[in-house]
């Protein structure tokens, strides 16, 4: 017990996190955990992530590793938030329930506004209303509950954003007529970029864990199906992630053929620092994702300050130029676009450290 018990303040250290909190309702047959990572900006903000992990060690590092990226993700984006994340270990198709929801919207309560809840992978706007009901520290919710509304349009606009700068980068032009992107997972943040990307009469590609879904989508915006397996390995300007973390590692790089990889999926790099070098060496263009997968994030803002959707829509709009620094910082510096962003998000928070002391 203490290896594990020091091992976990190791890792928080390395990482440089400030808090991680557990709760443990038997009555109710809540286990969760919520990681805080940095509030030098603000209140940290998370999505409340619900899976059946194998272990306890896992749900702790999915929980430190998101609310890492989310420090960043705020920092780049120019809000005033801190990274935070919550899990709830469980299934969410069999064990969710009214009273488990609220049981965790009075833990929120109860971390003293450190800490906003927002929906991830499991739960949904309905979760947040029920939460809702324990604690107002809750964000992204439904218009009717005079909340923003559905933040997957503003995920898949920034993605978008994100999509443009890279090829404007690239090609000296930001058209996307005729250009080739393999869109990997096409739930809804996926199938609403594919929908901008056609838009702009873009060759899009589809792919998705579920057949079915992969060729509705691929009928609907005219685009051309593919495997979900091997999406990324299509010789195409730009493979956007938009699924499960993960698929861009040493094992996937050396297969790739893309020029850019733009996407909304969290934690795409699998062993970033090798994953990073061998990118750099095939000469793939990676725009982070905690840099233009922001759009979720700047929406629950967005709705904790009281904007409209004209302000959301300009701090979305901002991911472009963003992406652009990022991209041109790591040409000038001669470093990954994975180091750029995180210097240039750390730059912000020793900042803005400076003036809150």
């Amino acid at each position: 017990m203490e290896a594990n018990n020091s091992s976990v303040f190791d890792k928080m250290g390395i990482s440089g996190h400030q808090n991680l909190f557990f709760c443990h309702d038997k009555a109710v047959g809540l286990q969760a955990i919520v990681a805080i990572h940095d509030t030098t900006l603000g209140p940290a903000i998370g999505g409340v992530r619900m899976l059946p992990y194998e272990s306890l060690p896992d749900a702790i590092d999915d929980a430190l590793r998101l609310s890492e990226a989310i420090t960043y993700k705020a920092s780049l984006a120019g809000l005033n938030l801190g990274g935070g994340s919550a899990i709830i270990i469980g299934n969410n198709r069999t064990e969710k329930t009214e009273v488990l929801m609220r049981r965790f919207g009075q833990f929120v309560e109860g971390l003293n506004g450190n800490f906003v809840a927002s929906t991830d992978i499991g739960t949904t706007q309905k979760d947040l209303e029920y939460m809702l009901s324990e604690t107002n520290y809750v964000a992204g919710l439904p218009a009717s509950l005079n909340g923003g509304g559905d933040t997957t349009v503003f995920a898949a606009r920034g993605v978008f954003y994100g999509i443009k700068a890279a090829i404007k980068e690239l090609y000296g032009d930001d058209s996307l007529a005729g250009r080739k992107v393999a869109v990997q997972g096409v739930g809804s943040v996926g199938e609403q970029l594919v929908s901008m990307l056609r838009a702009e009469n873009a060759r899009v590609y589809v792919s998705d864990m579920t057949e079915e879904r992969k060729m509705k989508i691929a009928a609907k915006y005219k685009a051309e199906p593919i495997t979900y397996s091997t999406s990324f390995e299509l010789d195409a300007d730009v493979y956007a992630p938009c699924a499960l973390g993960g698929t861009v590692n040493p094992e996937t790089v050396p297969r790739m053929r893309c020029k850019i990889i733009a996407g909304s999926a969290n934690n795409q790099l699998k062993d970033e620092e090798v994953t990073n070098r061998l990118l750099k060496e095939q000469n793939i263009l990676y725009t982070p994702d905690f840099l233009i997968n922001s759009g979720a994030l700047i929406s629950c803002y967005s709705e904790l300050e009281g904007y409209g959707n004209d302000r959301t829509e300009a701090l979305v709009k901002n991911i472009y130029n963003a992406t652009r620094h990022v991209i041109q910082k790591s040409q000038e510096d001669n470093i990954t676009t994975f180091e750029a962003a995180k210097q240039l998000a750390e730059k912000r928070i020793f900042d803005v450290k400076k003036i809150k002391r």
